[in-house]
This record gives structure tokens, C-alpha cells and sequence, in this order.
């Protein structure tokens, strides 16, 4: 599969980056009691709402692990199933406040930065929640590739209260056309 720089910064950059902020949406909390070890590792995008980084991209992950400086590699990667087209993206995040609070900015691109916002996390940290700065940018996260019904249903029900365009949610494909994850 031939591989394309990835124009995307998938959970940990998006509306951010191309914003410039590192903000969070008015009315919605970040998630406090957060425990960043427990986070780390690979997480599949379940749902997302579309934007031209992540446009005809399915088989996406998102990879973190802790950088020697105290912050977040951050390894994003997907495929375009219509071309065979593969897209990596490799950034770092950082802490906004606490680090016990779910709130990371994220660069791709040299100093540019933009908000990570966890606002719904399970105990277990086997889906999330994810938004960037505003409204516009929203991601549906889990461990494994898919997720039950009702778990899935729940999420974007919260989605809903914040006021995010939960109409609007790709689901993203994590089926048989992609390699094993």
C-alpha cells in the first residue's frame, strides 16, 4: 500500500490545530481524575465528525506512549479503503492544566497546537470521548476495533446534551479490508 503523509492529526490535533487553539467547548468539562499510563497505548476511532484531515479514511488508530520529556507521542494512522492509500501522522501532546485533567494540546506541525479534550471517559478506559477546541470537531474512541450497540448509543447520546451535531457522526470501518490491527 503506497504511503501518504498524513494530512490528519486525527484525535489529538484537528480542529485545533487548524484553529490555532487549544481551548475546549463553552459549557462542556474536561475529565478530572485522569491517569495518563492508563490511557497510553492504541485506541481505534469508532465515530467522527468529518473534516477534510481525516476525509475517506477508515482503519483508524490513534497510538500514544510517553515521551522522555514528560509528554505524548502521538502516532495517527488510517486508510483510505477506495485507494489502498495509507496516512500516518506522527505529533506530540502536552498537558494543559493538571495532568490528573484530560486536557492535551497536540502539534503536528512545528508549533502549532491544537486541544485534546476527553469529556466522557469509562472507568476502565475502554472508550472515550473526544472534542477539540469547539463543536466542530468530535471523535468516538475505543480499545477495540468496535463497540457494543448500547455502549456506542450512550455516547453519542452524550454527544447530544453537549450540543455536538451527533447527526452529522461518521462511523468509521475497522472490518476485514483492514490490516490487522
Amino acid at each position: 500500500m503506497p504511503l501518504r503523509p498524513l494530512a490528519i492529526a486525527l484525535p489529538l490535533v484537528a480542529g485545533g490545530l487548524l484553529a490555532g487553539c487549544t481551548g475546549i467547548p463553552e459549557g462542556t468539562q474536561a475529565v478530572e481524575g485522569f491517569t495518563l499510563d492508563r490511557y497510553l497505548g492504541r485506541w481505534y476511532e469508532i465515530a467522527r465528525l468529518d473534516h477534510s484531515f481525516e476525509e475517506g479514511l477508515d482503519c483508524v488508530t490513534a497510538d500514544y506512549a510517553l515521551r522522555d520529556d514528560g509528554g505524548v507521542t502521538v502516532i495517527n494512522s488510517g486508510i483510505n479503503l477506495e485507494t489502498g492509500e495509507s496516512s500516518v501522522a506522527e505529533g506530540k501532546a502536552y498537558f494543559i492544566e493538571e495532568p490528573n485533567v484530560a486536557r492535551l494540546k497536540v502539534s503536528f506541525f512545528g508549533p502549532f497546537y491544537g486541544g485534546y479534550n476527553v469529556l466522557a471517559l469509562d472507568p476502565d478506559y475502554r472508550h472515550a470521548l473526544v472534542a477539540g477546541p469547539n463543536r466542530d470537531y468530535l471523535w468516538i474512541l475505543a480499545r477495540t476495533p468496535t463497540l457494543a450497540p448500547a455502549t456506542y448509543q450512550a455516547l453519542v447520546e452524550r454527544a447530544a446534551e453537549l450540543d455536538f451535531a451527533v447527526d452529522a457522526l461518521i462511523e468509521v470501518e475497522h472490518g476485514e479490508a483492514c490490516p490487522a490491527h
